[in-house]
């Protein structure tokens, strides 16, 4: 008997749950011809039903989500913009497209939306084209009459590539907090532009806002740069913009990581970086809980140069991946939404203090976000030993480099630790005080085996211990409670 025929069969038509049948089809279908596919997937699920997920930059979407991108939208071409494609028969993806970016602009109160962007650098990129296309001003382009870089011929492009290599981009430093993508030496970003950092405060881990305007009325950069992937603490945008008006500088956020927190209303005024920036992209996967995606909002200004996404910096868009972004945005547009959000924070203040408690050094001494950092160069270990002991005890994050970290970016001295995800499976407060204790029970009985970075030893009856608090608290927030995991194993072994 087939797994849906079974399915079917022990629960009777009337009990039909169309999640689990929308799974049962999906597996049993892919099963058909690559069984080994489906029974990795089937193991992935085993796996996360076995792991605390504390990676900052990781989620559960919803199933809507996963089932908007399982479909024949796949097939489709659709260079260009809704309009305005560059293949016949797009009128479908079209309204899907035109849908995707309505919903994210009424969101996030944007005027411009762009729903392409395969993933955070793509929309990264695509937005230092686009600033590019529109603001450079230099000798070769006025010679050419030009004022869009995109209109410009092969040869004319190899006259410019030097003055653009000279264009100034002031980001936040990637030890302080930010992104690969915001000028580190080894992206593109860093060859695109003339990059410049600014850190935070040495002694209190914070942005020093007025620190940051002297280096930027010393730089004068085109762009200047805000967001983070391992801060902990808000940015005040508004100040932020001001910076950017006195050099006349694009201001740009990255908000990748804490997007659902801006469309949960957690961040507000002058903490919404829509309301400020010229600029904002993001990721549509972490906070804000939609499909792994990029997006990119801006002011009309920059709307026409977005619009050359294609061919300018990408190809075909993905229109099932569009299409559970359009879901996604209309999911967080809900006040339960709003509540999620709001708990996320909740959550990581609750579980950084909880930390704090058992010994833990806390960086800035908590959090405003969705992550916080610990220096675990307390414990005698590096990051990466730290990351290791803790996913052999089913606890499942990020090793992190801190500010002027000794360690550096491979083994690091820090761990990032993020609650959107547990948020999503229901934990509260009582959860996050008992993550606390089970990370420190892990941490103090974990030791360097010898001088090597990497190798550790973890006191056998603690790990077994951490090992059984884990189990017992997801029992009670099991991943994608619908799906009976013991017959999904059975059935695409």
């Amino acid at each position: 008997m087939k797994p849906i025929e079974e399915y079917l069969a022990n629960v009777g038509p009337d009990k039909v749950d169309p999640v689990i049948l929308g799974y049962l089809c999906n597996l049993q279908e892919i099963a058909v011809h690559s069984p080994e596919i489906a029974s990795s997937i089937v193991k992935e699920l085993a796996s996360q039903r076995k792991r605390i997920k504390l990676i900052a930059s990781e989620n559960y979407c919803s199933p809507s989500v996963q089932f908007a991108m399982g479909n024949l939208l796949t097939d489709k071409y659709a260079e260009g913009m809704p309009g305005h494609r560059f293949y016949a028969g797009n009128e479908n993806v079209d309204a899907i497209e035109s849908r995707a970016a309505e919903l994210a602009c009424t969101l996030f109160g944007a005027e411009y939306a762009n729903v392409q962007p395969h993933c955070g650098a793509d929309a990264n990129l695509l937005a230092y084209w686009a600033i590019l296309s529109t603001r450079v001003e230099n000798p070769a382009l006025k010679k050419y009459g030009q004022t869009n870089l995109y209109k410009l011929t092969d040869e004319q492009w190899q006259e410019l590539r030097a003055d653009l290599g000279r264009q100034k981009l002031l980001g936040l430093d990637y030890y302080s907090g930010g992104h690969l993508t915001h000028g580190y030496r080894y992206n593109i970003s860093a060859r695109m532009f003339d990059v410049y950092s600014y850190s935070v405060s040495e002694e209190t881990g914070l942005l020093d806002y007025n620190a940051i305007e002297r280096q930027a009325l010393e730089i004068k950069p085109l762009i200047l740069l805000a967001g983070y992937s391992a801060y902990p603490r808000k940015i005040d945008f508004r100040r932020m913009r001001e910076i950017a008006d006195k050099i006349g500088a694009v201001f740009m956020v990255d908000m990748a990581h804490f997007a659902g927190l801006v469309a949960g209303k957690v961040f507000a005024g002058d903490y919404d970086p829509v309301q400020h920036a010229h600029i904002v992209t993001s990721t549509t996967h972490k906070t804000l809980r939609g499909p792994r995606a990029g997006l990119v909002l801006s002011t009309n200004e920059f709307a026409e140069a977005l619009d050359k996404g294609c061919p300018l910096t990408m190809g075909g868009p993905l229109p099932h991946v569009i299409a559970a972004k359009a879901v996604a945005f209309r999911e967080a547009s809900t006040p339960e939404f709003q509540r999620y959000a709001a708990d996320i924070v909740e959550n990581a203040q609750v579980l950084a203090a909880s930390c704090a408690r058992n010994g833990m050094h806390i960086l800035t001494g908590g959090t405003d976000n969705h992550l916080f950092l610990v220096n675990v160069r307390s414990f005698g270990l590096t990051g990466r030993q730290a990351e290791s002991a803790l996913y052999d005890c089913n606890i499942t994050l990020n090793r992190n480099s801190l500010p002027f970290d000794p360690n550096g970016p491979w083994y690091t001295s820090g761990l990032r630790i993020g609650t959107a995800a547990v948020t999503t499976l229901g934990m509260k407060s009582t959860e996050m005080e008992e993550l606390g204790a089970i990370i420190a029970l892990v941490l103090k009985n974990t030791k360097p085996a010898g001088d090597n970075k990497a190798k550790y030893i973890t006191d056998p009856a603690a790990k077994t211990q951490a090992i059984a608090q884990v189990e017992k608290l997801l029992s009670q927030f099991p991943v994608y409670p619908a799906l009976d995991l013991d017959f999904l194993t059975k059935s695409f072994h």
